[in-house]
């Protein structure tokens, strides 16, 4: 994808929803970190739930850690992986009270020294929560990056450095929430709804969905690259040839068995 294409891209993205927001629901840096940290390996739906309960008693770091591990665990019994999840919010809040006065830090080292917060965690709040330049990149925007050709990468941090020198400098304080909801809702995991897509024809993807007769989204099969095709035929080819081989050697086999007899 090039430039003109990316420009375009972003500039229909930003039509399309001018203010993107995260659908984690918070009121304060804190609760955000809290949501963000609950939400690995879960969706936003099920920890939005859980914080319903928990954040009415308890959103404060003191106020957590006063409820402790086994405390705070009926509040997220829902989420997946929530035995580990408690430990790290319990100690997380620990932290910030011992070390921070209550106040989630605005930087990336004490963010990312924190129990349970890892590098996209601390992205989602220092852009999210304090707006500045920095790109979570979660499994939505790592395949939306690859598939368009926005920035291509092999791992999460390779596509992160090629989102932040690729994406126009003037949509990328907000480019992570619209390629994270262009990921959730359009260019999805299966069989992304290429129909109904706004950037289709700046999209590098070469295997589109399309629609069927009934009028169901489809996918089409992936195109082979040609050396991929290459390796392929070849293959298919030394596999016939040894078959030929194999065969002849049965029938001199034979014939030597044959003559021996008689």
């Amino acid at each position: 994808m090039n430039k003109d294409k990316r420009l375009e891209m972003f500039r229909r993205l930003k039509q399309a929803n001018p203010e993107p927001k995260t659908e984690l629901e918070y009121s304060s840096a804190f609760e955000l970190l809290v949501a963000v940290t609950l939400s690995a390996q879960a969706t936003d739906v099920s920890v939005n739930k859980a914080t319903a309960r928990l954040f009415p008693v308890a959103n404060t770091p003191e106020q957590i850690f006063a409820l402790g591990v086994e405390g705070l665990k009926p509040y997220i019994r829902t989420i997946g992986l929530y035995n580990t999840k408690a430990k790290n919010v319990i100690e997380a809040c620990r932290v910030l009270c011992e070390t921070h006065g209550g106040v989630v830090p605005d930087n990336r080292e004490a963010l990312e020294a924190l129990p349970g917060v890892g590098r996209k965690t601390a992205n989602v709040v220092l852009n999210t929560a304090f707006r500045q330049l920095a790109m979570a990149v979660d499994t939505h925007i790592f395949r939306v990056s690859n598939r368009t050709g926005l920035a291509p990468g092999k791992d999460v941090v390779a596509v992160e450095k090629a989102l932040i020198k690729f994406v126009p400098k003037d949509y990328l304080l907000d480019a992570h929430h619209w390629l994270i909801l262009h990921g959730r809702y359009t260019c999805v995991a299966r069989t992304p709804r290429c129909p109904e897509c706004s950037i289709i024809d700046l999209c590098d993807f070469r295997s589109k969905s399309a629609v069927d007769e009934k009028g169901k989204v489809v996918a089409k099969p992936i195109a082979k690259s040609k050396a991929k095709k290459r390796a392929s035929d070849s293959r298919k080819t030394q596999t016939k040839k040894n078959g030929i081989k194999k065969s002849s050697a049965r029938v001199t086999r034979k014939n030597t068995v044959k003559k021996s007899a008689s």
